[in-house]
């Protein structure tokens, strides 16, 4: 089965290529793992004043199938997405951010998110991450969703 996107753009706005000690299935459990997490952080209102405000940013990751779909990614199916992978290689990824804020009224108010490509490429011990926005307002930048991904990474494998 392929995990590569037949669609995914050659020209990318993020790619860095970092040394990494494991493999595949390593990268997609750590994928899967950040499926529902979430933080905060500051961005405008997206109200006309265009005020700061303090927002929630939930993650929602989605993994490549057959080259033409994306099914959701997460700790509860990710056992049954491993038996394809292969330890290098590559597979892409779709990550969804979507964004919330608390209203006056301490309502949780939702806004338009943002969406990713990610193409993650193992080979020879080099990982090379490669990022593109595909839609939203670009509240996140492409560089924040690698550091994002390497951040798991290194936080849930001592030896990477």
């Amino acid at each position: 089965m392929k995990r590569t996107f037949s669609q995914f753009p050659q020209k990318t706005e993020f790619e860095q290529k970092y040394n990494f000690r494991s493999d595949l299935p390593y990268i997609v459990g750590v994928m899967a793992g950040m499926d529902g997490e979430f933080g905060e952080f500051i961005t405008d209102a997206p109200d006309i004043k265009r005020t700061p405000i303090k927002a929630k940013r939930a993650i929602n990751i989605e993994i490549s199938d057959k080259r033409v779909l994306f099914h959701s990614l997460n700790e509860d199916n990710v056992s049954s997405v491993m038996c394809d992978i292969d330890n290098e290689g590559t597979v892409d990824f779709k990550v969804i951010l979507r964004y919330t804020y608390l209203d006056e009224k301490y309502d949780r108010v939702p806004f338009k998110g943002d969406s990713f490509l990610v193409r993650t490429n193992l080979e020879n011990g080099v990982l090379t991450i490669k990022v593109h926005h595909v839609d939203g307002l670009g509240r996140t930048e492409s560089a924040k969703i690698a550091e994002t991904i390497v951040n798991e990474i290194v936080k849930n494998a001592p030896n990477v």
